[in-house]
């Protein structure tokens, strides 16, 4: 048996909202230490989402329990709950639906919605995205900015955005980002990526106000924004591959 109490109804809104567009359907894994997610959308970016127990008023969850729901559906369920709605999620032993609940501070209103689970296999579509380090030396500070900001100031006919990141080259940090930025790093970075890609991140942009981006010549981009206290939502994927990348030069 499921159930999930959840003060901050807004949230879950928010968390539906940044993924919505990436993924019609996905598998809400829950255990007894929280409540999570893992899709890939169909030009391979992919996206976590952890919730943890601490975070919920109230959590109870006695075995491991895969929801797979379509989040079109979800998003428009959700839509009938007020920002400061308390949000009640319910599965029974057995049972193919789950009951969101919808009450409202006062308790003066209180919505019932179930909706039916899909019937799919949810273990070959479990991701299992590693842990993985930047960089093979201790871990660093990674660079922390405001996402948005960047996509927001380059013209609206740009395509891609090309980023530099040089040990003796501020130029980067000077001209694109905020005072309350950090960089920090041990190798140089030039890596090309598509604004369609770093559109669809930045609508994550409500959850938080900073946002943690990891960069690596070997590995996919990873795009963290952190929930509050209680988990995050990471976005990971590639840079476009340009064939005269080695002629560029900042």
């Amino acid at each position: 048996m499921l159930e999930l109490r959840l003060v901050q109804g807004s949230m879950l809104k928010k968390v539906l909202k940044s993924i919505k567009d990436l993924v019609n359907e996905a598998n809400f894994d829950c255990s007894m230490t929280g409540f999570s997610l893992q899709a890939m959308d169909s030009s391979h970016v992919a996206l976590e989402v952890l919730l943890r127990y601490e975070g919920f008023e109230h959590y109870g969850c006695d075995r491991n329990l895969p929801m797979w729901m379509n989040l079109g559906n979800m998003t428009k369920m959700l839509k009938c709950a007020e920002n400061d709605d308390i949000v009640t999620i319910e599965v029974d032993d057995g049972s193919d639906t789950v009951t969101f609940t919808f009450e409202s501070p006062t308790q003066d209103k209180i919505l019932d919605f179930v909706m039916k689970l899909m019937d799919i296999d949810s273990d070959s579509e479990h991701l299992g995205i590693p842990e993985a380090k930047m960089t093979p030396s201790p871990p660093l500070r990674p660079p922390e900015f405001f996402l948005v900001n960047i996509v927001w100031i380059l013209p609206p006919a740009s395509h891609v955005l090309l980023i530099y990141c040089w040990v003796s080259d501020d130029l980067f940090s000077n001209m694109l980002l905020e005072d309350a930025t950090i960089i920090e790093m041990n190798e140089p970075v030039s890596l090309t990526f598509s604004l369609r890609y770093l559109n669809s991140v930045t609508k994550a942009t409500p959850l938080s106000n900073m946002v943690t981006i990891s960069l690596s010549s070997e590995l996919p981009v990873v795009v963290e924004y952190k929930i509050a206290e209680m988990g995050y939502i990471r976005f990971y994927f590639a840079p476009k591959i340009e064939e005269d990348d080695e002629d560029i030069k900042p």
